[in-house]
């Protein structure tokens, strides 16, 4: 008979032998510039790893919203919102999203990937078909298959193939990233909006790393849900689904990821409220346009602040995440399952709070190692 710590150390092996093992490394600092905690140091480095594409987790409105929050409520919302009830901070977050999203309702989440969850097994049932994007967030595969609905998975970004997929059915979801969390690139949102508003489809759009777009063009008669993180752009922690009422009232009453889970900690939501009304104004489009700088320094046109760069195999990422990390520069070699075999890559994520002297360093560092950025 095998023992369980048998097995344990025979999966660990595998992982090893096929240079899928990983380690949670420790840093400190606010970001971009931290302290890098190696095997035998601690070194000062610059961090490439982050989704704090805004730079707002540092932002003096966002720390004293948080702080003001954790004085009034304490430091958890001790229970889920239907058992213990919503604290204002949660209500006046949510009405703020809608009107952000331009939507009737928003519904928090205690993440983005319980909000993807929520929605798809909700909305999934039985009676539906759910047309997903093969290279879908891992929160959007894992909705799909909790849900009870039939799933087609059409190629990446072809509308045409997804138009296809839905044949046959009487009620399709069809879902995608608005911005592909290990390619960077955008979908095409207005393509699928027109698609789906022709064939009487519901759409979902992961919004989640899409703080520079692609914006939605008006598609008469769509019904659209939005999905959106506040741990990225807004520099939180939580997750929402922003849509019609009716839709939204059902995710309150049957997603077991809302139900079933205790309410984000106030001071979270206060944070995300904050960075939200600071992403809105004047200064948050400052924000975006010193971002779509920096990432025009590196990959000019690109349209997100996720850059790759595909290597090839697992053991190359990582020696090249490596000699990235011995000059002070973290940047993850990203490896299955999060992308496919053989498109091992590293994985850049820029924030306005980088400068050029940080960009340029990581661009001289690449060249040194022959690495095409």
């Amino acid at each position: 008979m095998t023992t369980w710590a048998a097995w344990a150390d025979a999966e660990a092996a595998a992982l090893h032998r096929a240079g899928r093992w990983r380690e949670v490394r420790d840093l400190d600092g606010p970001g971009p510039e931290i302290t890098l905690a190696r095997p035998d140091t601690v070194a000062a480095g610059i961090s490439f790893a982050g989704n704090d594409y805004l730079g707002l987790s540092r932002h003096p409105a966002v720390v004293a919203a948080a702080h003001e929050a954790l004085d009034r409520w304490g430091a958890g919302a001790g229970a889920a919102r239907l058992l213990a009830g919503a604290r204002p901070v949660h209500r006046e977050l949510e009405r703020e999203l809608a009107a952000w999203k331009g939507t009737e309702r928003a519904v928090l989440f205690s993440t983005g990937y319980h909000a993807n969850l929520g929605v798809l097994t909700v909305l999934g049932d039985a009676g539906a078909r759910i047309v997903s994007d093969e290279r879908n967030h891992a929160s959007i595969v894992d909705g799909c298959r909790l849900a009870r609905a039939n799933v087609a998975v059409f190629p990446h970004g072809d509308v045409a193939a997804a138009e296809q997929a839905m044949a046959g059915a009487e009620r399709v979801i069809v879902v995608s990233e608005t911005v592909f969390s290990m390619d960077g690139d955008a979908a095409p949102v207005d393509d699928l909006a027109t698609m789906c508003a022709r064939r009487g489809a519901l759409l979902v759009l992961d919004e989640a790393h899409g703080v520079l777009g692609p914006d939605l063009a008006a598609a008469p008669g769509l019904l659209l849900l939005r999905v959106g993180t506040l741990s990225k752009a807004l520099a939180s922690l939580g997750g929402f689904v922003a849509g019609p009422g009716p839709l939204c009232d059902l995710l309150v009453n049957r997603a077991r990821s809302f139900v079933f889970t205790t309410a984000s900690p106030p001071a979270a939501a206060a944070a995300a409220l904050a960075a939200l009304r600071v992403a809105r104004s004047e200064e948050g489009a400052t924000l975006r346009r010193r971002l779509r700088t920096n990432i025009d320094r590196l990959a000019p046109g690109h349209p997100s602040p996720i850059l790759p760069i595909v290597i090839g195999t697992e053991a190359e990422a990582l020696a090249a995440s490596a000699a990235l990390g011995d000059r002070g520069l973290l940047v993850p070699a990203i490896r299955p399952p999060s992308v496919p075999a053989g498109t091992s890559r590293l994985r850049i994520s820029l924030s306005a709070r980088h400068t050029e002297a940080h960009l340029d360093a990581l661009a001289a560092a690449l060249r040194e190692l022959g690495v095409p950025a």
